[in-house]
């Protein structure tokens, strides 16, 4: 997590996760799948930080670690792209 935000990091990490759940059940419901899909393209840009510090702080850490690191990285446009789509569907 990036140092700046106040707080355990544990707390933004169980934080984020809660997001991501709520997030997912808006996007499966069909009354509520465009606010679902724009509530996680917000989520998956906010997360983008708290991956580029993950980035950073495993860049001395095993291969398999950096790999997956840097791979969340590219990751996070598609997803972005999905859920704006997501949000774009009609139900």
């Amino acid at each position: 997590m990036p140092r700046v935000l106040p707080g355990p990091a544990r707390f933004w990490t169980y934080a984020s996760g809660v997001a991501e759940l709520a997030v997912a059940a808006a996007v499966a419901h069909p009354a509520t799948r465009r606010r679902g899909g724009l509530a996680a393209a917000a989520l998956f840009a906010a997360v983008l930080p708290a991956n580029a510090q993950m980035a950073v702080d495993w860049r001395g850490g095993s291969p398999a670690r950096r790999a997956i690191a840097y791979g969340r990285l590219p990751l996070q446009a598609p997803l972005i792209w999905w859920a704006l789509r997501v949000a774009r569907t009609r139900p």
